[in-house]
């Protein structure tokens, strides 16, 4: 349902060019940063600061390349939201000060079938909401398991769409976006508050401010489907509206969303439309999205060797980068993108001033760092309400268990870096 918030081929992409390597400019390795030095501690305010490392349960791999700390069994989700950096592995979930790094709890999912995994973490103010999914070998789909945020104690666990789940959430009430239906929750009894039909579970959906957008498609049998319009859901009270450009449908499918504008991708590039009416607001031929800033209400195209900056609700260009520096960003936010080098044991985080195209901070050293993903955009390694990043990072490199495999982490850390 939830498409990649960066180009459609961005992640196949950057598997295929990790090697190569960035101009000496963009580099962080080779970078002078343009900031005050960074350092380690919960007291430091620094950009590029470490302000805490904690292990991580479980056994872990240290992957060459982009791949960096992951698990060697299953996959780990992260998130950051509502003062929580939480981290879930298996079926289990804990959850830290997003600050300092305290530990706050742990969690072991109940009521769930044997095998079962996590398959993503969302963290919002009062709740953690945890998407399982049973053993392939029975079948069956997505639930949201829903923990009080203060305690890690589980509230309820309500049915999910595949890439769905919770989508908006306080301490009380969850939206939950189901295989049919986007439903409001209160948390404290379960009960129904409204609940809004979506129609098939693959349809593609964005959250941006109070709204959820989700798009309504025709012609799948026929071919590449069209979107013909795109319903607004109100995600305090429920209410509708049906988003439709005059005299066509939408032009591609929809890529991202930031206040007021929602981006739709085709094969010949990009349109923006009006998050309120459904008109088109501007077009731009042969580009792709590789960014989007929900902070500055930007999105960055990738077209040729350019990287460029849009202002959402203009078009209007406000930067320009060379498209070699998209390979290694991850996360934008205010006009500033997460880099991190791949180096192995050397790899650091660092910020890329978009504008001015320039380092503007670096990390110390991060081995094999890696950035948790969470297609939604409402997970994941970074938050646009929060400035702390987190990271799995290989502490002490092992031995490989077999040849041409990757060494086993003796000591797997979840590191927070200040961006």
């Amino acid at each position: 349902m939830a498409q990649v918030a960066r180009g459609p081929a961005a992640w196949v992409k950057r598997g295929l060019i990790a090697a190569v390597l960035l101009a000496a400019a963009v580099i962080p390795g080779r970078a002078t940063s343009q900031q005050a030095q960074h350092c380690t501690g919960q007291s430091c305010r620094t950009p590029g600061s470490i302000l805490w490392k904690r292990n991580l349960p479980g056994t872990w791999l240290a992957e060459a390349g982009v791949a960096g700390t992951v698990a060697s069994d299953g996959s780990a989700y992260a998130a950051v939201g509502g003062g929580l950096a939480v981290i879930g592995v298996g079926t289990a979930v804990s959850a830290f000060e997003a600050e300092t790094g305290e530990s706050r709890w742990d969690a072991s999912l109940s009521g769930v079938p044997v095998g079962s995994s996590i398959v993503g973490v969302r963290a919002f103010p009062g709740i953690v909401a945890v998407g399982v999914v049973p053993p392939a070998a029975q079948g069956g789909n997505r639930d949201e398991v829903i923990l009080d945020a203060a305690t890690g104690r589980q509230i309820r666990t309500y049915p999910a769409a595949p890439y769905g789940g919770a989508i908006a959430a306080d301490s009380q009430s969850t939206v939950i976006l189901g295989p049919h239906a986007v439903t409001a929750y209160a948390n404290a009894t379960g009960r129904q508050l409204w609940s809004r039909a979506t129609g098939p579970a693959d349809e593609a959906w964005r959250v941006s401010g109070r709204y959820v957008y989700i798009t309504q498609t025709t012609g799948r049998d026929a071919g590449p489907a069209a979107v013909t319009a795109v319903r607004r859901i109100d995600l305090r009270t429920g209410t509708v509206k049906r988003l439709q450009p005059p005299n066509a449908d939408f032009a591609g499918s929809l890529a991202g969303a930031v206040q007021g504008v929602l981006l739709f991708s085709a094969a010949d590039g990009v349109t923006a439309y009006s998050a309120s009416d459904g008109r088109e607001l501007w077009t731009r031929p042969r580009s792709v999205l590789e960014l989007t800033d929900p902070v500055s209400d930007a999105f960055y195209l990738a077209s040729g060797k350019t990287l460029t900056g849009i202002q959402a609700t203009t078009g209007r260009v406000i930067s320009q980068a060379g498209t070699s520096v998209s390979a290694s960003l991850y996360w934008a936010a205010d006009g500033t993108a997460l880099g991190l080098d791949d180096q192995g044991a050397l790899g650091q985080a660092w910020g890329y001033d978009l504008a001015t195209r320039r380092v503007v901070w670096t990390s110390s050293a991060l081995p094999w760092p890696h950035f948790f993903v969470d297609l939604s955009g409402l997970g994941g390694s970074a938050s646009p309400d929060s400035d702390v990043v987190l990271l799995a990072i290989c502490g002490q490199e092992g031995t490989a268990p077999a040849q041409n495999s990757a060494p086993a982490c003796r000591r797997p850390e979840l590191a927070a870096v200040l961006a």
